[in-house]
């Protein structure tokens, strides 16, 4: 597997651990989002790792990429705000809602980029951003996301290019 350069990831996600937040409100969580909002010819997909500018910044340039979206999921409040999501109080993970076409790109595919761009294998961290907002995880909406989702998530793990084992959490969305 190839991966990125970290630090060439850090340039477009730096912003996110400055102190002055780079957020546009206002920032919903996704859990609000459902699959029925999206066209019968999309799919979506709702991921988690690190900063959600830079993880939209790199995914919605991929080819079959038709939108994206920035938001939280994961946690125990109903409508966090991003100071309570900062704060590390909610349980939420900021996370990119990705929608694509399954006749450009596959959920494997875009599952695999994924993994290419963050470092899967720091439990709550990426970089200088820490805290459990900042964990990597697949967020599935069905049986057959779950089931690729720990396909790529064994072979990334196996492969051996990362020399910790891999933290990503697989979970429901919601």
């Amino acid at each position: 597997m190839t991966r990125f350069c970290l630090l060439c990831a850090a340039l477009v996600v730096g912003a996110c651990s400055r102190s002055e937040s780079p957020v546009r409100e206002p920032v919903e969580p996704l859990a609000a989002t459902s699959t029925a909002e999206v066209p019968e010819n999309r799919q979506i997909a709702t991921l988690a790792g690190g900063c959600y500018w830079g993880m939209e910044e790199l995914i919605r340039k991929q080819p079959g990429v038709v939108d994206t979206e920035v938001g939280y999921t994961g946690g125990t409040l109903k409508n966090p705000g991003y100071s309570q999501v900062s704060a590390g109080d909610s349980g939420h993970a900021e996370s990119i809602r990705v929608v694509f076409d399954p006749q450009e790109t596959t959920y494997e595919q875009i599952l695999i980029y994924f993994f290419k761009i963050h470092d899967p294998t720091t439990l709550n961290r990426q970089g200088n951003d820490v805290g459990t907002q900042y964990r990597s995880a697949i967020f599935v909406h069905d049986d057959a996301q779950r089931a690729v989702a720990e396909q790529v998530k064994k072979r990334v793990d196996e492969s051996g290019d990362w020399k910790r084992p891999v933290t990503t959490r697989i979970v429901a969305a919601g």
